[in-house]
């Protein structure tokens, strides 16, 4: 199956999961209470945003390239 999907579509997909996911956490969600449990609250949001865009493939050569420069 070859999807093609522009880096706008991409963007608009992973920002309207993101705001929906994140109205839903949100409502759910308290404040973390130590910073051990702010931490694991950062790393769970993180592995949830992965899950989100794992589920797009982009060819490679559809990236764009980066160069870092010192």
């Amino acid at each position: 199956m070859d999807l093609k999907i522009s880096r706008r579509e991409l963007a608009l997909a992973v920002t309207t999961a993101a705001a929906v996911g994140g109205k839903a956490q949100t409502a759910q969600h308290t404040a973390p209470q130590s910073p051990q449990d702010e931490l694991a609250a950062v790393r769970q949001q993180n592995a949830t945003n992965q899950e989100a865009l794992a589920k797009f493939d982009i060819a490679q050569a559809v990236e764009p390239a980066v160069h870092f420069r010192a």
